[in-house]
């Protein structure tokens, strides 16, 4: 209230009302009128309680701001353990990513050696293979040779025999060659 007061009596004291000429307390006198209205719109405001209200709205808002400022805060700091928490997971998953093409690679050098061992191995087999088929040919080419040279040499011989022994001859190798059968057999 001594507040109010005062600011009362330093509006009274800084009004223009005593620069004028004349009675003042004269309703003919501007000045007086409006001094006098004003002193009656601020007792009215005091009345109604108005400067107490606006401090109420004042402090309300105030503290509407200041609760609105605690949440951003808090909002933040969630935003930033969230953001935070996301990098770490991004970390993470980058690391694993980096982890599986690394054992990608690993197996990619792996199964290539496996494929160049089993390689080798398939064409060290078809190499046998052919070498014996080769062998196993030779063999068969050097069997028929002879066997060919065989034949020809006993039919050469056959001629040369018959063109040769005689009739006495014959009898007796044929004598001789029941013989040793006979003699093989038992």
């Amino acid at each position: 209230m001594n507040r109010i007061m005062t600011i009362a009596a330093a509006s009274l004291a800084a009004s223009p009302a005593f620069a004028a000429t004349g009675p003042f307390f004269s309703l003919s006198n501007t000045d007086f009128v409006v001094t006098l209205g004003f002193i009656v719109f601020i007792a009215v405001l005091l009345y109604y309680r108005v400067p107490t209200l606006l401090m109420g709205l004042l402090d309300k808002r105030a503290e509407g701001i200041r609760s609105e400022l605690d949440e951003a805060k808090a909002l933040r700091e969630e935003a930033q353990a969230l953001l935070a928490s996301y990098e770490r997971r991004q970390r993470e998953v980058q690391e694993q990513a980096d982890r599986i093409i690394a054992h990608a690679k690993e197996e990619a050098v792996l199964a290539g050696e496996q494929a160049k061992a089993d390689l080798e191995k398939s064409i060290a087999r078809r190499m046998a293979a052919a070498e014996d088929q080769i062998a196993s040919a030779q063999a068969s080419a050097v069997k028929d040779v002879r066997d060919r040279a065989i034949a020809v040499a006993i039919e050469a011989a056959r001629d040369v025999v018959a063109k040769q022994m005689t009739a006495k001859d014959a009898a007796k190798s044929i004598d001789d060659a029941i013989a040793e059968v006979g003699q093989k057999l038992h």
